[in-house]
């Protein structure tokens, strides 16, 4: 790597090397000549032994600066690529490309990085949702203090909270697995899909399809039923849609982290190195950078899949080009992007520091007016004129937020136990135990721990072997 020169943050920042490589020039050519090899394979009769052998020996002598040299003249990277191929097999390079058009050779590649990128994945995505299940267990039963817009509500557990953001990524993960499904190749058909020029070269009657599934079979791959010059577009949208909903899920986990791990709540906080440095100007900070991170880049995938959708809404007939340019960009970075956000959710939830005595502390402050409502119908239950009691209730809200904002203890319940008025029907020590958070959570450690073992069933995600 060098650093005199603008690159692109995913070609050495974020990401796996695995699928930087994956992604790369050297591979994507490498792997054109793969489709090379295997067409000339499944041509009987066109290409001689001798031939074939030549191919083979040459199949790996990717030079892309040579091909790029050439590609300044013919101002097409595949045919250059092609024309270095075939000087580089003098014996065999006659017989390359036989029939196809350069979209039978991109596509098919772009399919196969796709489906490998995806298996890697979803095969992260796997393992991010089985931490979430573990510490969904560890947490099941936590009773803190739920939040709706932002302002105290009533109790849930911490667990239950952590199975809302493990049951979105559960949803993405089925997601992911129909996509996978769906990325088939558009198979070797020609210039607009009809397979007329290999059925030409092959003798008819069918003869391209035997072809055609020899040369995918090297990639693991089943063609679509039909096609135009090159596989449908709307297939990045769908991948690229799918990403997008995936970081969606991710940045409401790392946006809720950030708001959990900041004054006044201060219940969790992410993992900080020993000699990690939160700002330059103000030595105590320790701000959660990973959450941040995760926010910043799954903001990118949106917009990675708005412009997937242009391109398949104005692939006009059988092709047009004006998909080329963008998609050398937005494929790869949207896959080296959710790699990243994988890598950063899991190392955010694999070390979550949950604060409980903060927690318990938040839940004693705010927990009481959850109960005050359970208040007013006992002592209706009892008795009492609903009107009235609700009119007693607020008074003694409204002082105990009084209390608070002078930084004192909670006194609600102090204030509910001495009201005469309440009293009269209610025992002071049942108001207090009505006004105690802990029994009111519901159902949520069941349902925390249900979702726990529906993770724990989750199949493994589909594999897309790697081609050598």
């Amino acid at each position: 790597m060098t650093y005199d020169r603008y690159a692109s943050p995913f070609s050495w920042r974020y990401g796996r090397p695995e699928l930087r490589a994956l992604f790369s020039e050297r591979e994507r050519r490498r792997l054109w000549r793969v489709v090379w090899v295997a067409l000339a394979e499944a041509q009987p009769g066109l290409v001689s032994p001798a031939e074939l052998e030549d191919l083979r020996a040459h199949a790996r002598d990717v030079d892309v600066e040579a091909a790029l040299a050439i590609e300044r003249e013919t101002h097409h990277d595949l045919v250059s690529e092609l024309q270095l191929f075939a000087t580089q097999a003098p014996i065999g390079g006659g017989r390359l490309h036989l029939g196809a058009t350069s979209m039978d050779v991109e596509d098919t590649v772009e399919i196969y990085r796709l489906r490998r990128a995806l298996s890697l994945l979803g095969a992260e995505l796997r393992r991010l949702l089985g931490r979430f299940g573990e510490r969904i267990r560890e947490h099941a039963d936590l009773v803190c203090m739920g939040f709706t817009h932002l302002q105290p509500a009533e109790p849930t557990t911490m667990g239950y909270r952590l199975a809302l953001y493990a049951q979105d990524l559960l949803a993405d993960y089925d997601h992911l697995r129909f996509v996978f499904e769906q990325l088939r190749a558009k198979g070797l058909r020609g210039a607009v899909g009809t397979s007329a020029s290999y059925e030409a070269l092959l003798g008819g009657n069918g003869a391209s399809e035997e072809m055609e599934r020899r040369v995918l079979a090297h990639f693991g791959l089943d063609a679509r039923d039909v096609s135009s010059q090159v596989y449908s577009r709307s297939l990045d949208y769908m991948l690229l849609s799918a990403l997008a909903a995936l970081g969606a899920s991710l940045a409401k986990f790392a946006s809720d982290v950030r708001i959990l791990s900041a004054p006044p709540f201060g219940e969790v906080a992410e993992p900080f190195e020993e000699r990690q440095i939160g700002s330059s100007a103000m030595p105590f900070k320790r701000n959660p950078i990973l959450s941040e991170r995760i926010d910043s880049l799954a903001r990118l995938l949106p917009a990675y899949a708005a412009v997937a959708w242009q391109n398949a809404a104005t692939n006009y007939l059988e092709r047009t080009l004006d998909d080329s340019a963008n998609r050398r960009t937005i494929l790869p970075e949207a896959m080296l992007c959710m790699d990243e956000l994988l890598a950063l959710a899991y190392r955010v939830i694999d070390r979550l520091r949950v604060d409980e005595r903060r927690v318990a502390q938040n839940l004693r402050t705010y927990g009481p007016f959850s109960g005050l409502e359970a208040v007013m119908m006992e002592a209706v239950r009892a008795g009492a004129d609903r009107q009235e009691v609700h009119a007693e209730l607020r008074d003694a809200a409204m002082a105990a937020w009084s209390a608070l904002e002078r930084e004192e203890d909670n006194p609600l319940a102090h204030l509910l136990a001495e009201n005469s008025a309440l009293t009269a029907r209610l025992d002071p020590a049942e108001i207090r135990r009505l006004l105690d958070p802990s029994d009111r959570v519901g159902t949520a450690p069941v349902r925390a721990l249900r979702l726990a073992q529906r993770i724990d069933a989750l199949a493994t995600f589909p594999e897309q072997r790697e081609v050598s």
